[in-house]
């Protein structure tokens, strides 16, 4: 006798669940599928990037994007942003979303919309997604109330990079989220990301990918780079002091795919610019940071001032509160309740991020 199956699939959609029934010859299967709540940023009070790159280009300053892992970076971000009035992008990475909780970091954005407004200040706050590295994990943010996201597909060969930046975008547009691509390799290290060596965006490739992709925004390579240590001392110089100088940023690479994509968005990643006087202070009170060198800032002032409508900094801010928790702890070693030092830290914080709107990214007043 042939078995004769007959599946009859009852769809069943509640609130937050769908009821699946399987009838299967004489026995039945109920599973219960659990869906994951679609979360609409707009109802978290976050805004996408559109309007803020619009307005930053037209207004010669880049929007800042900063990175936190967890309350204290948030509150120092904020607190920054409002008292200069300044819009502001939060950035989390694949490693924040796995050391804070995707969950949790969903209620801390709508907090951080709540905390401005009780600071007295409403400022416009993106909540991006720093260094997607797949569909499924942009897809996940975005269904988690991201208003962006980064798909970085740089490391693919070139035609793998559009068609994975293309799905991410042909899903993000459905719910008016942003889409930062990426052309162009920048070498250094942080958090999942890391490569040896730099490989500088190829202008004649951006009007191909942008076409093809739909992106809304493009990160590119002229120089920068992740983490602390963005250049060997090899590829330095050394001022009268004996302190290391960096290369420049390559603007001609910048102003030829300006040419290319006018009134398009550029964003630049890894744009630390590794103070020497927090170096400086974390040396003395037991760090071993060695040839630490970043990005000057008067080059990351020229490049707010084209296309560039995006900066993200991530490692100053992780250099500013180190620097604050390991001086107090050095002067008050009796200490062992954590608000006692990161309460200073998270200070030291935020008088960085003030500096950055104000005097680097001339965010300051823009809000």
């Amino acid at each position: 006798m042939y078995l004769i199956i007959i599946n009859i699939i009852i769809i069943v959609k509640q609130e937050f669940k769908k009821l699946i029934i399987f009838f299967l010859c004489d026995r039945i299967f109920i599973n219960y599928i659990w869906e994951v709540e679609m979360i609409n940023y707009k109802d978290l009070g976050l805004v996408n990037t559109r309007e803020m790159f619009k307005k930053a280009m037209e207004g010669g300053y880049a929007i800042p994007a900063y990175n936190f892992n967890n309350m204290e970076q948030l509150q120092a971000i904020v607190a920054a942003c409002v008292e200069t009035k300044s819009p502001v992008i939060l950035q989390v990475s694949k490693g924040a979303r796995n050391y804070a909780n995707k969950t949790i970091l969903r209620y801390m954005a709508e907090g951080a919309v709540k905390y401005a407004e009780e600071l007295g200040y409403k400022i416009p706050i993106a909540l991006h997604l720093d260094h997607g590295d797949s569909f499924e994990l942009c897809k996940d943010a975005i269904d988690m109330g991201f208003s962006s996201v980064m798909i970085d597909g740089s490391h693919l060969p070139y035609d793998e990079n559009v068609a994975l930046t293309k799905k991410v975008v042909d899903y993000a547009h459905q719910f008016d989220v942003t889409v930062e691509g990426e052309l162009g390799v920048l070498a250094g290290i942080e958090d999942e990301v890391s490569a040896e060596k730099s490989t500088y965006t190829k202008p004649e490739e951006v009007e191909d990918f942008v076409s093809k992709t739909g992106v809304d925004s493009l990160a590119i390579s002229i120089g920068t780079s992740h983490g602390a240590n963005k250049f060997k001392p090899e590829m330095c110089t050394r001022d009268e002091n004996g302190v290391l100088v960096p290369p420049p940023l390559r603007f001609d690479i910048l102003e030829e795919v300006e040419k290319r994509l006018p009134g398009f968005p550029i964003v630049l990643h890894g744009s630390s610019s590794v103070p020497q006087d927090l170096v400086k202070i974390i040396n003395q009170y037991g760090g071993n940071l060695k040839d630490a060198i970043g990005i000057p800032e008067d080059q990351l002032r020229k490049a707010a001032k084209s296309a560039v409508c995006k900066i993200n900094i991530d490692s100053d801010g992780r250099l500013a509160m180190t620097a604050a928790i390991r001086k107090y702890l050095a002067e008050h070693p009796e200490v062992f309740d954590p608000r006692k030092y990161l309460g200073p830290a998270r200070e030291a914080l935020k008088e960085l991020y003030k500096h950055k709107n104000i005097n680097v990214l001339g965010s300051a007043g823009k809000a």
